[in-house]
């Protein structure tokens, strides 16, 4: 885990790669809880046996699961000491450039790509967060992630 002692030192890790978080595994549990929270039952994700013949042969994670555990992964790779409270601010460009199988293990690289001063002593920060499969040459998901961060 990348700690940082104050806000102040992120400018410095601009162009940088900061950190990578741990692997975490990609349940059906999740799957299916994350189907019941959203809606989207598609059979490709829920119903494991019909997926086992379909083209990826299992069930594979909803892309915008795969994109809901950007702040898992940024809790498990990084720690700034004096920010008292972080803030999602938007996306600027998400794909999904290949399928997760359930149970596949998954971790992210963060790139800081701009970090700049707002209201209340803030930093907003812009990062390329590149999400991979363990095993794979290929990334599962490539987004750039605003987020803001307060003393």
């Amino acid at each position: 885990m990348k700690t940082l002692q104050s806000l102040a030192e992120l400018p410095a890790l601009v162009g940088h790669e900061v950190a990578v978080s741990d692997w975490l595994t990609v349940t059906q549990e999740q799957v299916d809880l994350f189907a019941k929270a959203t809606g989207d039952h598609q059979w490709i994700h829920v119903d494991v046996e019909k997926a086992k013949a379909g083209p990826f042969g299992a069930p594979i994670a909803h892309g915008f699961l795969t994109l809901s555990l950007l702040p898992r992964f940024f809790e498990t790779s990084m720690e700034i000491k004096d920010s008292r409270m972080g803030v999602n601010y938007g996306l600027n460009k998400v794909r999904f450039t290949a399928p997760v199988p359930v149970g596949s293990r998954l971790r992210a690289r963060m790139k800081l790509l701009a970090c700049e001063a707002i209201d209340n002593d803030g930093v907003q920060m812009t990062w390329l967060v590149t999400v991979e499969r363990e095993g794979s040459d290929k990334p599962v998901c490539i987004a750039e992630s605003l987020t803001r961060r307060y003393p």
